[in-house]
C-alpha cells in the first residue's frame, strides 16, 4: 500500500509497506515522478517530492517529443506486434470483444504512454516561475499529441484483431486507423495459405534504333 502525507514547508512525503519488493516499488515511483516533472529525493524509506524540477520538465519534453519522432511514428511495428498478440489468443476460447480488449490491453502497456498520461489526467499543473509555467505549457501540447498518437495506435491495433478475429471493424476504428493498407498486408500474412496476388510483369519496351546521322544515311 502507497502512503502519502504533506511536508511542514511544503511538498510531499510518499513510502510503501514494508515489503519483499519495497525497493523495487519506491526505484519505480521515483523514476515516474522525475519523468513527470517533479524534483524528488529518496530517503532510507520514502521519497520525498518538494515540487517542479526545471531539469526534470526539460526531460519530459525531451522524452515526449522521442516518442513522437520514435515508437509512436512506427505504426507498421503496432501492426505486428497486434497479430502476435490476437494469433494465440484466437485458439483460446474467447469472444471476439474479449481478443480485442486484451490486444488493446497489451499493446497499451508496451508503449506506457496511455498509463503515464492516465496518471495525470485531471491534474493541474501550475507554476508561478514564468519559465516552469512555459515549459509545462509546452508540455501540456506535446502531451495532447502523445495522446491522439497513441489512440491511432490503439485503433490500429483493434482493427488488426478484429479483422484476425473475424468481426466487424466499427467505423469509429476505420476513421481512426492510419494505414489501412498495411493491416490488410500484415493481417494477409499471418494467414496460411493466402498466397498474394500475383502482379503482372511490365511488357518489356522494343529496342530502339539507333539514329543516323545525315552523313551516314547518304552513305
Amino acid at each position: 500500500m502507497i502512503h502519502v502525507t504533506e511536508l511542514p514547508l511544503g511538498g510531499v512525503q510518499v513510502w510503501v509497506d514494508d515489503t519483499p519488493d519495497r525497493w523495487s516499488v519506491q526505484h519505480r515511483m521515483a523514476r515516474e515522478l522525475r519523468l513527470a516533472g517533479w524534483h524528488t529525493e529518496a530517503g532510507a524509506d520514502r521519497l520525498l517530492v518538494l515540487g517542479w524540477s526545471a531539469d526534470c520538465l526539460h526531460h519530459r519534453a525531451r522524452m515526449l517529443a522521442a516518442a513522437l519522432r520514435g515508437r509512436l511514428a512506427d505504426f507498421d511495428q503496432t501492426a505486428v506486434m497486434a497479430v502476435m498478440i490476437a494469433n494465440p489468443l484466437k485458439d483460446r476460447d474467447l469472444s471476439i470483444d474479449e481478443i480485442t480488449l486484451e490486444v488493446e490491453t497489451q499493446l497499451s502497456r508496451s508503449l506506457r504512454w496511455p498509463d503515464r498520461l492516465a496518471d495525470l489526467d485531471g491534474l493541474q499543473r501550475t507554476a508561478t516561475v514564468e519559465q516552469l509555467r512555459l515549459r509545462l505549457a509546452q508540455i501540456a501540447g506535446l502531451e495532447a499529441k502523445v495522446a491522439r498518437r497513441c489512440a491511432e495506435h490503439l485503433a490500429l491495433a483493434a482493427q488488426v484483431a478484429l479483422t484476425l478475429a473475424g468481426g466487424d471493424v466499427p467505423s469509429r476504428v476505420r476513421e481512426s486507423s492510419r494505414d489501412l493498407g498495411l493491416t490488410e498486408r500484415v493481417v494477409a500474412a499471418s494467414v496460411p495459405n493466402n498466397s498474394p496476388v500475383p502482379v503482372p510483369a511490365e511488357p518489356v519496351p522494343a529496342p530502339v534504333e539507333p539514329e543516323l546521322s545525315y552523313a551516314e544515311s547518304a552513305r
